[in-house]
């Protein structure tokens, strides 16, 4: 039977680009990151390339962003494994200790002529439009528009990805998060204070037009994966067509009371088989078959309703 293969985040985007050995050498220091967060980095530079493609920027900042997004959280390698790794909430001054991987990796970058281009993202990733974030509380466009890309993409892959210390949140929940982000409070989240709103301070904590494109990432890649799997059941109705028949010949081959007759019927199911399928075990197969449809219809059907919802959303 034929092996259903799909990779949501695959890193087909990532080698159009051809990365050159210069941007290899960032990419080595992921070795020294824990597993999560490595696998966290990779995935959170695959998500800023299709964030970049679609906003449609050139391909040397893209590849710039890629690169900056790979070792964004590179600070980590000094953050201690009990922090890092811990499985509960962290506490405040944990959480003092996690935040200091921006500033962190910022000198990391600055010491190495080599990273120091890509120092604004591993620094400002975690910056609000709002002045909400950290470390310096940057306002608007005095953020990096590349840490501004990162963030968002860095806050989508952390809340969707499957961790060892928290479950894994669906997609419309995960925007739904991100709309609030992308919404103004009316309240200082350092202060606790009103805020007084002027035209320059109506943001929330992430841009609204790199949103919107993340947007359109995860719809073209749920479209893309409804097109991978509809190809997937055209494959198991052949499959399930090519079985009916060879049940038609196993029943006949049951109920013959003739060895000629019963061998001659095994001989046509046989006929029909592929690899290692063997006949007694046809009804089994197709039962198998049919509930594998029956699964992925169903899966199918959630992914366009999905994109349905997605599309209903308002940023």
């Amino acid at each position: 039977m034929k092996t259903e293969k799909f990779d949501f985040y695959n890193s087909s985007s990532l080698k159009s680009y051809n990365l050159n050995e210069k941007i290899r050498y960032q990419l080595k220091l992921l070795d020294g990151l824990d597993t999560f967060t490595r696998l966290h980095s990779e995935n959170v530079a695959t998500i800023t390339c299709k964030l970049c493609e679609n906003l449609h920027l050139d391909r040397g900042f893209t590849v710039y962003c890629i690169t900056c997004a790979y070792i964004h959280d590179i600070g980590k390698i000094f953050i201690p494994p009990a922090i890092l790794q811990k499985t509960s909430k962290l506490t405040e001054e944990e959480y003092e200790i996690m935040k200091t991987h921006t500033t962190i990796g910022y000198d990391m970058c600055m010491k190495d002529p080599k990273l120091r281009p890509y120092a604004a993202g591993t620094l400002y990733h975690h910056e609000s439009l709002d002045g909400s974030g950290y470390p310096n509380g940057l306002v608007g466009k005095k953020i990096p528009y590349e840490a501004q890309i990162i963030r968002i993409a860095d806050e989508f892959e952390a809340i969707t990805a499957k961790r060892q210390y928290k479950t894994h949140i669906g997609i419309i929940e995960t925007l739904q998060i991100l709309i609030e982000h992308a919404t103004p409070t009316m309240k200082n989240e350092k202060t606790g204070k009103i805020k007084l709103f002027s035209p320059e301070t109506m943001v929330g904590k992430i841009d609204k037009k790199i949103l919107k494109a993340l947007f359109r990432m995860v719809i073209d890649d749920t479209e893309y994966e409804i097109s991978v799997r509809c190809e997937y059941l055209e494959f198991l109705k052949k499959d399930i067509k090519r079985l009916k028949e060879a049940l038609t010949y196993y029943n006949k081959m049951q109920s013959a009371s003739n060895p000629q007759k019963k061998e001659y019927f095994r001989q046509g199911a046989q006929y029909l088989l592929e690899g290692n399928e063997e006949v007694d075990k046809i009804p089994i197969m197709l039962e198998e078959l049919k509930e594998a449809y029956k699964v992925r219809s169903a899966h199918i059907d959630k992914l366009y309703q999905e994109v349905k919802q997605i599309k209903k959303l308002r940023i």
